[in-house]
């Protein structure tokens, strides 16, 4: 209504073009003058021009106005079936830049659904699951027990024994014995999750330990010399191949786990879930789960 007054210069002339009588737009200008305690139109001639204050409502109005009408789409998409927000655990040994193409995918949907990843470890990946955090967790090693939550295998990630060059074990015969690897620091990542439910792996009886926060860290962590310990050959293979870590057999048990991809189900919902069953759906394709499991 304002902007129609500016536009036209004049009451009279909005009001023909708003389909009102002058004197209802008069009355309704008024209104909104008397609520705010300003005047919106300078008066003192026949053409109406906004006040300094009836211009700054004007833009910070339009503003507003487009805000509210895209709300006003947002829920008319939602009420179609997308979540307002999905939540998604990534386990570290997962490649992030594979479910940044994901990402990407999605939202090219132009989709009314927020995402949010959150970055897990160990059981806590599984964790995050289970106590409803998220919504769908890549790179679980799943507990198919767990009553409300289902789960797909994605494939096996095979774990490299492997050190920097300069570290003392890079110059040893192979295998490594366990008491080998027992002198050395090992660097270990923290299990995400708090309380008893946590978990470590690979770490031997007395031995000293650097805990990091992610598999990131603990590749850098290795490329430095700062221990050893498995990683996963995807993630150690470009370095492996350029030397800047060396490979090292050992007498320790393989670590060859099997990860799945697991999601709360939805039993008796009236929504679709359809920004969920997107990610399933992508997460279903062989091609898909082998760029998540290896960088190549």
């Amino acid at each position: 209504m304002i902007a129609a007054i500016d536009k036209e210069g004049s009451m009279a002339k909005a009001a023909r073009s708003l389909g009102l009588v002058p004197s209802s737009l008069t009355y309704r200008v008024r209104q909104i003058e008397g609520a705010l305690d300003v005047l919106l139109f300078d008066r003192s001639s026949r053409q109406a021009t906004l006040t300094a204050a009836g211009r700054e409502l004007l833009r910070e109005g339009s503003r507003v106005m487009q805000d509210l009408h895209a709300v006003a789409n947002r829920v008319k998409r939602v009420a179609t079936g997308w979540e307002p927000q999905i939540d998604i655990a990534v386990d570290s040994v997962i490649i992030k830049s594979t479910v940044l193409e994901l990402v990407e995918s999605f939202f090219a949907l132009k989709a009314p659904t927020r995402v949010r990843l959150i970055d897990e470890t160990l059981s806590g990946t599984w964790q995050a699951l289970v106590s409803g955090k998220v919504d769908l967790a890549i790179g679980v090693v799943a507990d198919s027990r767990v009553a409300g939550i289902a789960s797909k295998p994605m494939g096996d990630i095979s774990f490299l024994f492997a050190v920097a060059p300069h570290h003392p074990l890079a110059k040893l015969k192979e295998p490594l014995t366990d008491a080998q690897i027992k002198a050395h620091r090992i660097v270990a990542v923290a299990d995400s999750t708090s309380g008893q439910d946590a978990v470590s792996v690979g770490i031997l009886h007395g031995q000293d330990v650097f805990t990091v926060a992610s598999m990131t860290d603990k590749l850098h962590a290795q490329l430095r010399g700062l221990g050893c310990g498995r990683l996963p050959e995807s993630i150690a293979k470009p370095y492996i191949e350029t030397g800047r870590l060396v490979v090292k057999k050992t007498n320790l048990a393989p670590r060859i786990p099997n990860v799945c991809y697991a999601w709360r189900e939805h039993a008796g919902s009236q929504t679709t879930h359809r920004a969920l069953q997107w990610w399933l759906t992508q997460l279903a394709s062989k091609k898909t789960q082998a760029a998540l499991l290896n960088a190549a």
